[in-house]
């Protein structure tokens, strides 16, 4: 087994609301409420749920944008949780992003050129203005982008090329883990499969690592080795990628693979349907217990007091669940 590159221990992150008496917040919003999961090298876990459950949040903690409530984030055997700004600086190069909107992550005013050259001066990895300028154009070539392309602007460019100057721009850093936030959702169809392509070539490649962010089932079925499913800033279930979508144990997963259309016409008609009644809950005022028992088909009332911890049912497969 590979050595795991990260490790992330009961993560919590809440953010206050405010128009409380006397500036006091009003609440808090329960982002992200005791999220734990590993990734080994050269591994894809999806990241998957409902918008609003978290997945982003996470990332960003991750990242480092956003400072957790609590919890421990374990890179390459360093917490970043506890280290400085000018620490963390050096980590970053190990640590990159791909954001979800190719149209607002690129700055207008620099050239594609400048983009992606811009992190190689910055943290003194190609040092000289030719040998930058070289770095580049191989960076888009890798990315499946022309040389000339260094020369435009992002509005002359489509989505998904747009997208792979994002791509290209992570993998100037040589990073060893991306998170890939929903990198393909503002993208056609026809694109997103020659982005996803993209990341799998790259990391057979690099040996890259990936935390892949997304609600699309079928996209992360594709590019995952093993998917966690979140629900309201938890973790409902998580299992290598065969295993969760042959054999899911959670209902709120059961209810999620249910609702993504099959190909085949026969099947479509004879399987069986798992329609979820309600609305997400509020993560201002989560419910008691387990937070999926006002949605669930198949709670009891011990489902609405006691909080099911994530444990392994089978080998490699864990959920929580207390009827599962």
């Amino acid at each position: 087994m590979s050595e795991v590159l990260l490790e992330v221990r009961n993560l919590v992150k809440h953010f206050e609301v405010g128009g409380g008496m006397f500036g006091k917040p009003a609440g808090l919003v329960r982002a992200v409420d005791g999220v734990s999961f590993s990734i080994r090298r050269g591994e894809t876990l999806g990241l998957v749920g409902e918008s609003g459950c978290g997945k982003t949040t996470t990332g960003r903690c991750v990242l480092q944008l956003e400072r957790p409530t609590s919890g421990q984030i374990i890179f390459e055997g360093r917490d970043l949780t506890t280290l400085d700004p000018g620490e963390m600086r050096t980590v970053r190069r190990r640590l990159q992003v791909i954001f979800q909107d190719p149209y607002s992550s690129l700055n207008p005013r620099m050239t594609i050129g400048e983009i992606v050259g811009e992190p190689l001066a910055v943290h003194g990895i190609v040092r000289g203005a030719q040998a930058r300028r070289d770095r580049v154009q191989q960076l888009l070539r890798h990315v499946g982008l022309l040389p000339q392309h260094a020369g435009r602007y992002p509005h002359q460019l489509s989505g998904g090329q747009r997208q792979r100057v994002g791509v290209a721009r992570a993998l100037a850093m040589e990073p060893s883990l991306i998170i890939c936030d929903e990198p393909v959702s503002a993208l056609d169809v026809s694109i997103q499969a020659q982005i996803i392509n993209l990341l799998e070539d790259l990391q057979a490649e690099f040996g890259l690592t990936y935390l892949f962010i997304a609600h699309d089932l079928a996209v992360v079925r594709h590019i995952s080795d093993r998917v966690a499913v979140m629900y309201l800033g938890k973790i409902a279930e998580m299992a290598d990628r065969k295993t969760l979508y042959d054999e899911p144990l959670h209902p709120y997963t059961r209810a999620l693979l249910s609702a993504v259309p099959i190909p085949d016409p026969e099947l479509e008609m004879r399987r069986e349907r798992v329609v979820l009644g309600g609305e997400v809950p509020s993560p201002l005022n989560p419910p008691p217990g387990c937070v999926f028992h006002p949605r669930c088909p198949i709670a009891v009332d011990r489902c609405r007091t006691v909080v099911p911890d994530l444990r392994e049912l089978k080998p490699g497969h864990q959920a929580a669940c207390l009827l599962a």
